[in-house]
């Protein structure tokens, strides 16, 4: 009764391994019944033997089992941890560091924010800006080349080409990184982009014209009227005071978003500073008689 434990459907429910046992000693116990049926006197296996190895059989069956049910929680518990750091894939400490910050290691030693701060030194990257442009100036690179044809391996006119439009276009990308990273609103829109997907560059910023801030279109309402009413430059001061006013505490509140990694707080302040800029280039380029010019 005890052999009969070992039947097909056991077996099959015994991982690898321990089926082959269980084929060995299923044949274990044949030959020990067919051994007494003929009286053989070789010393058969008994049945407290059979039985002892079948405890061992199936106490090894479910430590197997135990071993594959403790293993699965883990595979489980693998894939909740690596749905659970998925939203911080967006994060921008995950992100290489952008192009137009990499361009400045001098000046921007710990790249973008929030492990750098929003605000720049923007004596220091003049600096290193121009220090760039030195290096990489397509003339410095023709003077050169033609210091170069005085050897015996001097370039030839492709490779003289080659090199002088990789300077043209070095040049032209340090350019727009330091156009790009000295105006506060253009580095906030370029953090946007780079970091979170966000290009205010385009038409997002033309939410708040459908009047989601009645505030914002309230003031530059009021600005606009005034630019317009202007009969010389003194009318113009007040409003200048205020809209720069504006400008720093935007930039503020930018730099705060930016380092607490507040991307809808900064997308926000960023299209405000949007509008307090359009005010100042309004301002800057008021005539008499010409009217408000919004530039955004």
């Amino acid at each position: 009764m005890r052999t009969s434990i070992l039947s097909s459907p056991a077996t099959r429910a015994l991982c690898g391994a321990c089926r082959n046992e269980a084929s060995m000693t299923r044949a274990t116990a044949s030959f020990s019944t067919a051994c007494l049926s003929k009286g053989d006197n070789r010393r058969p296996v008994t049945a407290k033997t059979t039985s002892r190895e079948t405890r061992r059989l199936f106490s090894r069956s479910r430590s197997c089992a135990y071993s594959t049910s403790t293993s699965t929680p883990s595979t489980s518990s693998d894939t909740t941890a690596s749905t659970q750091q998925k939203p911080h894939e967006s994060s921008s400490s995950d992100k290489p560091i952008p192009r137009y910050y990499a361009l400045f290691p001098t000046t921007l030693p710990h790249g973008p924010p929030p492990s750098g701060p929003f605000d720049i030194d923007l004596r220091a990257l003049r600096r290193e800006f121009l220090r760039l442009q030195a290096a990489s100036h397509p003339d410095f690179h023709h003077s050169a080349n033609q210091f170069d044809n005085n050897s015996s391996s001097s370039p030839s006119a492709e490779q003289q080409l080659a090199a002088r439009r990789k300077a043209e276009a070095t040049s032209s990308l340090i350019n727009s990184a330091y156009k790009t990273l000295s105006s506060p609103l253009l580095r906030a829109q370029y953090l946007l982009k780079e970091l979170y997907d966000i290009d205010l560059a385009g038409d997002e910023s033309t939410d708040y014209q459908n009047g989601s801030d009645p505030m914002l279109l309230m003031t530059v309402l009021e600005a606009r009227e005034i630019i317009d009413d202007a009969k010389s430059e003194e009318d113009l001061v007040t409003v200048r005071e205020e809209n720069e006013e504006r400008i720093k505490e935007s930039v503020q509140k930018l730099s705060e978003a930016f380092a607490r990694e507040d991307v809808e707080a900064a997308r926000e302040e960023c299209v405000k500073l949007r509008y307090w800029m359009g005010i100042r280039e309004g301002c800057d380029e008021w005539e008499e008689g010409k009217g408000f010019m919004m530039h955004h």
